[in-house]
């Protein structure tokens, strides 16, 4: 990002503090860095590339609230790395709050703020491409809506703060980017990687009706309908997150989760 208010805009959008510790991913040249080190009390960034990770080295060597974790956020497609796993960890341990505040890679995005959120991080102010933002703020009945509007709705208050033109960004993407909050609000608990798995099986078939994308995800539809009152007729995209929710509490025992 090279539009140093906008970097300045970021950086508020995670309400920072010396009690937050913040971890940015994709830092790139450590523009963000900078100002995000100013406002709190540690910054654990994670950068995969090895050129850019040497140099965020030197330009923060002599800062001692400074961590480097040199690899990729996600350990899996839905694991974190451990490092930075337990970077999280010993944060709370401090007593910190831990907020993610970045321009994330679009590539990681989708997984990665699911993961953060699971793993019980805060907040989460960052950039990523318009469609996933849109695609987090979405309604139900919407092309946008789909497993991740469920699951982010379900572990987060979802906000829409601004979009961000292309030459905000060197070198400018193709596309336009927004900048979104998340403030974790779980209703998931233990079950939020199982119900992420159920959310994303039943919309495999999300131009079936409902009952025939249950069945064919491998759930008793039947079972599902009758303890949920649902219309079966109608697509999974219609209903709202809450009801995704009673139909996984319908669905478990009934087929692996």
């Amino acid at each position: 990002m090279i539009d140093q208010n906008l970097v300045r805009t970021v950086a508020e959008a995670g309400k920072l503090g010396p009690g937050d510790c913040v971890i940015e991913v994709g830092p790139g040249t450590g523009t963000l860095t900078e100002e995000v080190s100013e406002r709190a009390g540690r910054i654990v960034v994670v950068e995969i590339d090895r050129d850019l990770a040497g140099l965020l080295r030197r330009t923060f060597a002599g800062h001692e609230r400074f961590t480097l974790i040199e690899g990729d956020a996600l350990a899996g497609k839905h694991d974190l790395n451990p490092l930075l796993l337990g970077a999280i960890g010993q944060a709370r341990r401090d007593g910190l709050s831990v907020k993610l505040v970045a321009n994330l890679p679009y590539n990681i995005a989708s997984p990665l703020v699911i993961e953060m959120l699971i793993a019980g991080v805060e907040l989460l102010a960052f950039t990523v491409q318009k469609e996933v933002a849109q695609r987090l703020g979405a309604k139900a009945g919407t092309s946008e809506y789909g497993p991740l509007t469920v699951v982010a709705q379900m572990l987060a208050r979802v906000e829409l703060l601004r979009t961000l033109p292309p030459q905000a960004f060197w070198p400018p993407p193709k596309i336009e980017s927004s900048l979104v909050r998340l403030v974790r609000d779980d209703r998931l608990g233990d079950s939020a990687k199982s119900f992420g798995r159920f959310v994303h099986s039943v919309f495999s078939f999300r131009r079936k009706t409902l009952r025939r994308a249950l069945a064919q995800a491998g759930f008793d539809a039947d079972a599902v309908l009758s303890g949920t009152g649902l219309d079966g007729q109608r697509r999974a995209e219609e209903f709202a997150p809450e009801i995704f929710v009673r139909m996984f509490e319908a669905a478990a025992g009934k087929a692996a989760l």
